[in-house]
């Protein structure tokens, strides 16, 4: 009888998404008793010693794999990003008089940016949906106003499969969702007022956001706020305001581990996510049309990998065909359709080399001569 090992399949799906091997084993080991506190990792207190210690180890983890100054914070929250879609405006925004701006390259960005309006002047200096967000601006393209309390953008589009290689230059405070490249690559955090991620997506299982703060922005504009609502209130209590996600901040304290000691950073773990994804671009670029890629090829994601077949029948043959091989996860958000394939930091190179062979397959079989 197969193990459960050997029936897992390459789960390309956009998150909750793969997770490293070696993780889940080892939480595996401590579900049912975590080594020295007599009880599952999913029972115990976390106002226990050991769940303080797993805390202190995962913010000390994206600490070290980050190189987070000692000018911001780390907070473990809850709500995933669309919290932060209003959390960021409420605390920045709301109250000052003061415009914030949107660099708006995709359907997360554009969430982000319908949210902030309810809280204050917030205007989309620069909008893609023009060309349905296949690229990216380029910098003479936007103008940012200096009086404005941030400036916002996504990191890396996860429907739509573009990513900035880098951050934009801004003089205000520079405000980054990077959900779904969290962790993939180096990151200069000392030119961010805040840069969060759920962390479903590369980082984790869902449950857990993890917000860096610059800590001069811990403060709100406005003081009436909720307690909750206010990120002054989670750095006050390391990050156990309300009762934390437990077991999917120790999961995220594994993944972290794994980075460092396996991985040996994200240095490398960079160089092993451009070899993924330069797999499956030369597909597509070498498909002489059959595959047709979202993202314009300056602006294309490492981590989600979007394309388009000549129809939507041979569509729903690629994603069939690819189940029957062992391959899940690949069909493209339901409001843009198509193929996406989510190639984070856990999917292994035989995954995406099982996958670029399938897609070779499939147009030699299915092209028109």
């Amino acid at each position: 009888m197969p193990t459960l090992t050997t029936e897992r399949v390459y789960n390309f799906s956009a998150g909750p998404a793969v997770l490293p091997l070696p993780v889940l084993e080892e939480a595996q080991r401590d579900l049912i008793c975590l080594p020295g506190a007599g009880a599952s990792v999913l029972e115990i207190s976390h106002r226990s010693k050991e769940f303080i210690s797993i805390l202190e180890s995962a913010k000390q983890g994206i600490i070290e794999l980050l190189g987070v100054p000692d000018t911001h914070d780390v907070l473990f929250l809850q709500g995933g990003a669309r919290l932060q879609f209003s959390m960021i405006p409420m605390n920045l925004l709301r109250g000052t008089g003061r415009p914030a701006h949107y660099l708006v390259t995709g359907s997360w960005g554009k969430l982000a940016f319908d949210e902030a309006r309810r809280e204050g002047d917030a205007t989309a200096i620069w909008d893609g949906q023009a060309t349905n967000y296949d690229r990216l601006p380029d910098p003479f393209e936007y103008e940012i106003d200096n009086r404005a309390t941030y400036l916002y953008f996504t990191s890396n589009e996860t429907i739509q499969g573009v990513e900035f290689e880098t951050e934009p230059a801004s003089p205000v405070p520079l405000v980054c969702d990077a959900s779904s490249d969290f962790l993939s690559r180096p990151v200069d955090v000392s030119r961010y007022g805040i840069l969060y991620a759920c962390a479903q997506k590369n980082a984790g299982p869902a449950g857990v956001t993890v917000v860096v703060i610059r800590k001069d922005l811990l403060r709100p504009a406005d003081e009436n706020l909720p307690g909750y609502l206010q990120y002054r209130s989670h750095a006050d209590n390391d990050s156990m305001y309300n009762t934390p996600p437990t077991f999917a901040i120790y999961l995220l304290n594994l993944v972290a581990r794994w980075l460092r000691d396996e991985i040996g950073g994200l240095d490398s773990m960079q160089d092993r996510n451009r070899t993924k994804a330069r797999l499956l671009y030369e597909v597509i670029d070498n498909s002489h049309g059959f595959y047709q890629g979202h993202a314009r090829a300056d602006c294309r994601s490492l981590m989600n990998v979007t394309f388009r077949l000549p129809d939507e029948q041979l569509e729903g043959l690629f994603v069939k065909g690819a189940a029957a091989r062992q391959m899940t996860g690949l069909k493209g958000h339901r409001s843009v359709g198509g193929i996406r394939a989510s190639i984070y930091n856990a999917m292994p190179l035989a995954g995406v080399e099982a996958l670029r062979d399938y897609m070779r397959d499939f147009a030699g079989e299915h092209a028109k001569r």
